[in-house]
């Protein structure tokens, strides 16, 4: 393996698991999530992965605990009203959105349904260095001093201003002041093509538009994901 396509072997693990109260099934929990792997980089293997299994272990026993007893309270209501009770639901899903050149990158997004017309769902991401197993932030894209948040709005308002043109009422009335507001330096993820920065359900548009995803090319951010040869040296002695 060269530097240039070092990545991790990625291997989906599932949970599945079904919660009853007398009989009747109040929760069903679904988990998927990635098992990484890298032969020339154990430490590393091992940081990704005790991560990835505390947030997969984290939304498990809210589900377990407190969403259980949410169904279970539910449930009881229902029956003791004469009304129809509709199961709870709680996925958990990770996509890995970039594994090459060094690095990794990924979103988990945590769906859960309590009744109701639909249910919500809440996205969080990672990006990693394979070679030091650092996380990756938002300023470490960017030289010492860049006012990248203001150089990300712009990017951001100019592609949402097109988007809304083609398709006018995808977004908010106030679409432009709610991107600036609800800015979150941790909502984003690579990808092949660029980073991408996302908005959470609610927060600039319409639940019909789901979360919102802007990709502003590599070329533009003037930065791309790519191996240390020095690291790589390091890696392969």
């Amino acid at each position: 393996m060269s530097a240039s396509n070092f990545s991790a072997a990625i291997t989906m693990r599932n949970v599945n698991r079904t919660f009853l109260c007398n009989n009747t099934t109040v929760l069903t929990l679904s988990i998927t999530y990635p098992e990484a792997a890298l032969p020339c980089n154990r430490a590393v293997q091992g940081c990704i992965n005790r991560e990835i299994m505390a947030q997969v272990n984290s939304f498990y026993c809210y589900c377990a605990n407190d969403l259980r007893c949410q169904a279970i309270a539910g449930c009881r209501e229902a029956c003791a009203n004469g009304f129809p009770f509709n199961a709870y639901d709680a996925v958990m899903r990770y996509e890995i959105t970039y594994n090459q050149q060094c690095h990794l990158s990924l979103y988990r997004d945590q769906y859960t349904y309590t009744g109701g017309a639909h249910g919500n769902t809440v996205r969080a991401s990672d990006t990693w260095n394979l070679e030091s197993g650092c996380r990756l932030s938002l300023a470490s894209l960017f030289p010492v001093g860049t006012d990248y948040r203001a150089f990300l709005l712009k990017q951001i308002l100019c592609l949402a201003d097109q988007q809304m043109q083609q398709n006018p009422g995808i977004y908010f009335d106030d679409y432009r002041a709610l991107i600036a507001k609800h800015f979150n330096e941790n909502s984003f993820y690579l990808t092949p093509t660029g980073l991408a920065i996302y908005y959470q359900q609610y927060e600039i548009a319409p639940y019909a538009t789901g979360i919102v995803v802007f990709t502003i090319p590599y070329q533009t951010i003037k930065w791309e994901p790519v191996c240390c040869q020095g690291s790589w040296d390091m890696l392969r002695t």
